[in-house]
This record gives structure tokens, sequence and C-alpha cells, in this order.
């Protein structure tokens, strides 16, 4: 399974991690723009220039060479404090066959426990058993992908038990490991992605209603992105098909305050990750809950951080209202879409 992961990077890895803006990949490469002769690494704030206006270089030296200058906004060439120490640890963990504890990692990388997690936690946006799970989930992902079977992704993947396998398998990848593992075969699915105010919004149906509604900034690589996710689903880009949907959900976007209650959907999750979803839509526009409150309103107090799990899985943005969710403190805490559009829909709602 590791030689899954450490498989070399391609330039199309690469251009996936520059339109994530995936901070871990902050260190693996550089990316010169020959539209503007600028080179940034990834995790860049910068819009994503299209692939083809590319050149991948493995350091900043080599783009310098072929005539790039640094970009000012993500200052490629300057060295963050840590970087170093979270480099090594995001390898450690990586290489390891089961997550090392907060304490190992840190000791290996010189650094206190405590230091050490918020260090991991600013630079990379997640904490250290965060990163441990994407890991984890992004094994089983690939081991399903070559032909594993659900037993052996269970534990080459380092689960553990494959209840809890199957557990992020509905959280994660938004179906049973099945049917990941056959990308999605006996789904009929018609999806179309259009522009709206918070970038692109990509929108999918089945015959009973909108199963996804996802946010992002470049419709090429989301349109790529759910066709790998199912690859062998009856899948159709219908723009036609769909275009009084897309309305509608552009329109909810615009006025997040709309409860959208007219819009059917076809949602598929664990029973707990459907109550989660009922609560979210019963929170009044204008108005936030914390984890804890999401969780104690399905009868669950105490389970702050499933409740959060569950809001990380919505696959229909705004619709259902996980934006309207803080940390304890009022923070922002973290949204699949981005913190930047979570505050500017609860801008809109006047939260």
């Amino acid at each position: 399974m590791l030689a899954v992961m450490n498989r070399p990077q391609t330039d199309d890895d690469r251009y996936d991690a520059l339109v994530r803006r995936d901070a871990n990949q902050r260190n693996a490469f550089v990316a010169g723009v020959r539209t503007t002769g600028i080179y940034c690494r990834a995790g860049c704030p910068a819009r994503t220039p299209r692939r083809e206006n590319l050149d991948f270089f493995d350091t900043a030296e080599q783009a310098r060479a072929a005539g790039f200058r640094a970009c000012l906004r993500c200052k490629p060439d300057e060295a963050r404090p840590g970087a170093e120490a979270i480099t090594r640890a995001c390898r450690l963990i990586e290489a390891a066959e089961t997550a090392p504890s907060l304490n190992v990692v840190a000791a290996v990388v010189g650094l206190s426990s405590h230091h050490f997690h918020r260090l991991f936690k600013a630079r990379m946006g997640v904490t250290p058993a965060a990163y441990a799970a994407q890991v984890r989930d992004r094994r089983a992902k690939a081991a399903l992908e070559g032909g594993a079977t659900v037993t052996e992704a269970v534990y080459d993947s380092g689960f553990g038990a494959p209840s809890r396998f199957y557990d992020a398998a509905h959280r994660r990848f938004g179906m049973t490991p099945s049917a990941w593992k056959k990308g999605g075969l006996g789904e009929r699915l018609r999806v179309t992605v259009a522009p709206c105010s918070l970038g692109q919004v990509l929108v999918a149906a089945t015959d009973k209603g909108v199963s996804s509604i996802e946010l992002g900034d470049d419709a090429e690589f989301m349109l790529d992105s759910f066709r790998r996710r199912f690859a062998q689903a009856e899948l159709a880009t219908d723009d036609a098909g769909l275009e009084a949907l897309v309305r509608r959900v552009i329109g909810l976007i615009d006025d997040p305050r709309d409860p959208g209650l007219d819009l059917p959907l076809d949602v598929r999750g664990t029973a707990f990750q459907q109550k989660i979803w009922q609560a979210l839509r019963t929170i009044p526009a204008g108005e936030t809950w914390t984890y804890g409150e999401l969780a104690a309103a399905v009868g669950k107090p105490g389970a702050a951080r499933a409740a959060g799990a569950a809001c990380g899985a919505n696959p229909v943005c705004v619709v259902v209202p996980c934006h309207r969710v803080v940390g304890s403190n009022g923070s922002l805490t973290g949204y699949a879409w981005g913190t930047a559009r979570k505050k500017e829909l609860l801008r809109r709602e006047g939260a």
C-alpha cells in the first residue's frame, strides 16, 4: 500500500494540488504561469491559472532559471517557521502503517506536543490526527480503486476495524465501500457546472432529486473529479435538463436566507448524518450554532466531533446549511468549500 502512496508525482497530480490549494504540497513543487511570468506554491490564494498555461518545477531555483519570478501573494521563496519540522511530520504520518500518537511525532521532530500541535494546525489547516485520518482514507480509496477487496482495504489502510472503515466510507466517499469500488455502478446521475457569485457551482441530480451541490473555482476540474468518483455510473453532463435546478440553486447561493424547501433532494448517508443534516435545516438564517449545540439537537450531547464530521460530509452545500455551524469560541473552523465562502454566506444572511 505504501508503494501506492509514494508513487512519483505527475503534473496532473500537481495541478490537482494547485486547484485544491493544498497547503501540505507547498514544498513539493512550484508552478510557473506563462501568461504572467510568475511562479507559485500550492496553497497560493490567487486564482488558479488554466492548465495549459502552467509549467511545473521541482524547485524555485529551476523556475527562476526558466525566467519566472516569485509570486508576491504566496511568497514561495520565504521559509515558514517550523516548515521543515512539519514536512518531516507529514512524511512520518504518511509512512506509518497506523497513525502514530501526537507525542511520538512531536518527539521525532524535536518539538513539545503542545507547540507541535499548534504549529501543525496553523500550517496545515488541520490537526495531526485529522491529517492522519486523511492519509488513511486516501489509502483506502487507492486500495479499492486498485482492485483490493473491502476486507483487504480495511486492514491495509490502517482502520483496524470494519465499522470504522464503513463509517469513513459514508463520511468521505458519500457511498458504501463496495459502491465506491464499483465506481457508482448502477447509479444514474446528471451533472453540470455553472458560474455563480461564489465561483463555480456543480449540481448533480438523480431521478429523485439533487444529490450534490459543490462550490469551487475550476469547472473542468470539478467535473473531472466528479466523473472519477462515479466512473462506472450512468453519467450525463446535462446542461439543459438541469437548467431549472441550477437557476434555483444559484438563487439560494445569492440569498441563503431562503430555505429552499421546494428543492427536491436525494442525499444519502448514515442515520446519524441524516439527523444532523435535518437539524441543520432548522437553524434560522442569520443564526449560528456550535457543533455541541448541533449534537445536542439530535439527542447526542457530547458528540460534537461526530457532528462536525457529519457537517464535513454534507453533499449539498447551502441547501443543507452547514455553514451556520461554528466553533465554541465563535471561530469559523473549517468548511468543505473554503472558509472564505462560509464567511460570505454568513454575511449575506446577516449573521
